[in-house]
């Protein structure tokens, strides 16, 4: 094992992803032999470079698979799984997902394809203001963690997207192959919570009217619940 390998492996970090500040803690010394450690560990593979300045052990050396949600953490820290991802982690669609989606705090769209973990995106939304991880849950996966859109968050966060207008249910059932069941088990404060979340109105729109036909077709008392 390297010596940079030994020292992250000790100090209880072998499972997570590190920024250049972190490893710069963690090894001390001057910048020329910290620069050579991190240079002769990515060489013979004990360390992975996720991007410029964030460094994962390489596989032999961790104890467990890292997902590629706590991945996508180390990529835009602030950010946040949702869209297909999310909907698929969640069951809610059949089809595998590629691209590790997310919605990120700044303006830009980013894209990052990484040779071990597969590739990611993150896009801006207009999202008012400390509304940003509203319908958003902290997701243990092994020992690292990742923010997950909730299923209806990831739907309209798909919706803010694409700028989809609202049609009919079944551009959901059919066309993304969202089970009916899944959006009838949606309850009134699913909907309440997510009501001051966009700044744009045909998201809003689309909100009120997907709530309207989740009700139409639950016909029933407990379509209040």
């Amino acid at each position: 094992m390297s010596s940079l390998a030994e020292q992250i492996t000790e100090a209880g970090f072998a499972d997570h992803i590190l920024t250049e500040r972190q490893l710069g803690d963690l090894l001390g010394g001057g910048d020329a032999r910290r620069y050579g450690l991190v240079n002769r560990a990515l060489k013979n593979g004990s360390l992975l470079r996720v991007k410029r300045g964030t460094y994962l052990l390489g596989k032999r050396f961790r104890s467990e698979p890292v997902h590629p949600f706590a991945v996508a953490q180390g990529l835009v820290p602030g950010s946040y799984v949702s869209f297909e991802s999310a909907l698929a982690h969640h069951g809610w669609i059949p089809e595998a997902v590629f691209v590790t989606a997310s919605v990120s705090p700044g303006r830009k769209t980013l894209r990052f394809e990484t040779p071990d973990f597969g590739a990611f995106s993150f896009h801006p939304l207009a999202i008012a203001e400390y509304q940003f991880l509203t319908g958003v849950d902290r997701v243990q996966l092994g020992r690292l963690t990742a923010f997950v859109a909730q299923p209806l968050r990831a739907l309209l966060d798909l919706v803010a997207l694409r700028k989809e207008g609202w049609t009919d249910i079944e551009w959901l059932t059919r066309g993304m192959r969202i089970d009916e069941d899944m959006l009838l088990g949606l309850r009134r404060k699913d909907f309440t919570k997510l009501k001051s979340v966009y700044k744009h109105k045909a998201v809003n729109g689309f909100l009120a009217s997907l709530e309207s036909a989740v009700k139409s077709a639950r016909k029933g008392p407990s379509a209040n619940d």
